[in-house]
């Protein structure tokens, strides 16, 4: 990219790209991931009733991006789980779940201790999407759509399939799907997995590891952002705002528990949501209504 050759950083940029994820990066990612699963709810006392459905709970939050990728390539889902990747991932369980005084909890839920950690979080996220959508391609050269669907599993495995975790902790929060609320990380993943198709399919004419290093530039700071500031927006939502009432008619998320109500009512019969309020009827009218009904017959 011309901008990056102009600032020196092709080099960089490269070396970036090709850098190893494993041990450092992967510990980063095991850490972050475990302690948002002992963020849910019931999870400490999962851990102290059931440490195996725990366990269970903490390698989904650790590997589920590579089971859902290799399950959607028609692969063993086994194929990562070797034994130095279980063994750094459980050790990361232990520690954050059953450390005494809670100490390594404490140590890395510490906030400058936690953004560093964040970050290198987002590092592996974006080599596992441009990894996933690499891997598709080799399958399926041709496959735009499976490009997409590997890369967007890769990089948010966990949020895909939060509803199948919660039901080893016997929690059941149908609310809660990731494809009806979907969150940055998801969003993100997903243009993620869309511009590395479009890279691979050659209709971006950029390379692959100036993606990589632009992209992880953008999750880094935007996800230390929000962690530091425990904001819940999203850089997507001004672009939202604009396209989805163009597109769709309405604003991305405008859906909410008055239309789910109205939605209801109008499977009993009841007026339209969006009927006048004054040729609706109200429950105040109806039982007018009855009261002057039960005059007459008397």
């Amino acid at each position: 990219m011309d901008i990056l050759a102009v600032l020196n950083l092709s080099e960089v940029a490269l070396y970036f790209s090709n850098m190893s994820m494993f041990p450092l990066f992967d510990l980063a990612y095991y850490i972050v991931s475990i302690l948002y699963l002992k963020y849910e709810p019931g999870s400490v006392d999962v851990s102290c009733r059931n440490p195996i459905a725990s366990w269970l709970c903490a390698m989904l939050y650790c590997f589920a991006s590579y089971i859902m990728a290799d399950v959607l390539l028609g692969e063993s889902p086994l194929r990562y789980f070797n034994t130095s990747h279980i063994l750094l991932a459980t050790a990361v369980w232990y520690l954050i779940f059953y450390c005494p005084l809670n100490l390594f909890y404490k140590c890395v839920a510490f906030m400058p201790v936690k953004l560093v950690l964040t970050a290198m979080k987002e590092v592996v996220r974006v080599h596992k999407i441009s990894v996933g959508v690499d891997h598709a391609h080799h399958a399926y050269h041709h496959g735009w759509i499976i490009m997409v669907l590997v890369g967007w599993a890769k990089g948010a495995g966990i949020a895909l399939i939060s509803n199948f975790e919660q039901l080893i902790r016997r929690v059941w929060k149908p609310e809660s799907n990731e494809f009806l609320n979907m969150s940055f990380p998801t969003k993100a993943s997903l243009v993620g997995a869309v511009i590395f198709t479009l890279q691979q399919t050659h209709w971006l004419s950029i390379s692959k590891h100036n993606i990589v290093f632009l992209f992880t530039i953008f999750m880094v700071v935007t996800k230390v952002f929000m962690t530091a500031t425990h904001s819940q927006g999203s850089p997507f939502a001004p672009i939202e705002a604009f396209i989805c009432p163009i597109v769709f008619g309405t604003a991305w998320g405008t859906y909410d528990d008055h239309d789910r109500v109205c939605s209801r009512d109008n499977m009993q019969s009841s007026p339209p949501c969006n009927q006048s309020p004054y040729t609706a009827k109200t429950k105040e009218d109806l039982n007018e209504g009855t009261r002057k009904k039960c005059k007459k017959t008397e």
